[in-house]
């Protein structure tokens, strides 16, 4: 039997903000409606990238350094999966509604 706080830190959360810290995106699956600009902030001390997974995707970021951010403005929905090139462990996705 799962604990609340597991399923509750599984769900999508809403917003338009991922804190990248303790070499992870937070949140893991982050649900905004198309037209929505999200955030992202490393707040690790180590670069991170936000570059979405497979090819052809639109996230494309440089690597960030401490308290650098990466916006990007989602317009057609869909589920878009991205990870840390330097840290490829580092999962996670947006999912964009109509």
């Amino acid at each position: 039997m799962s604990s609340p706080s597991a399923d509750a830190a599984a769900a999508p959360v809403s917003g338009d903000a991922v804190a990248i810290k303790n070499f992870a995106f937070s949140p893991a699956t982050l649900k905004v409606k198309a037209g929505t600009t999200v955030t992202w902030t490393n707040q690790d001390t180590d670069a991170h990238t936000v570059t979405s997974a497979g090819k052809g995707g639109p996230l494309h970021s440089a690597a960030l350094a401490t308290h650098a951010t990466y916006s990007y403005r989602f317009t057609k929905p869909g589920t878009y999966a991205y990870l840390c090139t330097i840290h490829p462990f580092m999962t996670a996705t947006v999912e964009v509604t109509s």
